[in-house]
């Protein structure tokens, strides 16, 4: 029988990666459709009928469709998270991982994934302001884990889910993580997480 859950992602897109993460450490089974962006497959109508904008990931569940990964990750631990672990329903709780969620489309999104796109990808960009951004945003996370062991709480949520896939795949983008200890055991305690899946590696940057 086919999962009613459909992930459209590509596994390089870090984006992409934290939804495929979610749904594992979820445990909902899934089928992962491999979108070919080099032939253009994101930008075919029958893609953009999922997202108009023609960007991966889209998550399909049914006839529900989801576009956004940060709104994939709400939608997931809404419709499947019966212990409000993920997504707490209290204002406070729930505010606390908003704010990581704005983190990752904003800090992360123009800070370590833009400068991993320079390497990986070969975009036009300023690589030096890019490092120099994720560097500014790595103290702050350093300072962040210095006083708890995830992001927005005492254990993991879509904070952490967000935040994972580009801060760890941040030395491909020539971004070195040595300096910020807190950050790494962070990395390593949700890599540890049941369910984990991995974030595919390239041999760039600093990780060649």
């Amino acid at each position: 029988m086919t999962p009613s859950l459909k992930l459209h992602h590509v596994a390089l897109s870090g984006h992409a990666h934290r939804a495929r993460l979610m749904l594992s450490l979820l445990g909902l089974p899934h089928q992962l459709v491999e979108v070919d962006l080099r032939q253009g497959e994101h930008k075919r109508p029958e893609f953009l009928k999922l997202n108009p904008f023609g960007q991966v990931p889209v998550l399909e569940d049914g006839d529900t469709v989801i576009a956004d990964s940060n709104a994939i990750l709400v939608y997931l631990a809404r419709s499947y998270d019966a212990t409000d672990r993920w997504l707490p329903r209290d204002a406070a709780g729930q505010a606390a991982v908003q704010a990581w969620l704005s983190v990752a489309a904003g800090q992360i999104a123009f800070g370590p994934a833009a400068a991993r796109l320079v390497t990986v990808f070969g975009a036009p960009l300023n690589a030096a302001e890019l490092i120099a951004r994720a560097h500014q945003l790595l103290g702050v996370m350093e300072g962040v884990l210095s006083r708890r062991q995830f992001l927005a709480s005492d254990h993991a949520t879509l904070a952490d889910v967000a935040g994972y896939s580009y801060i760890s795949a941040a030395p491909e983008g020539n971004v070195d993580l040595t300096p910020y200890p807190n950050v790494r055991a962070w990395l390593a305690r949700i890599e540890a997480l049941p369910g984990f899946v991995p974030f595919q590696k390239t041999a760039v940057g600093l990780a060649a």
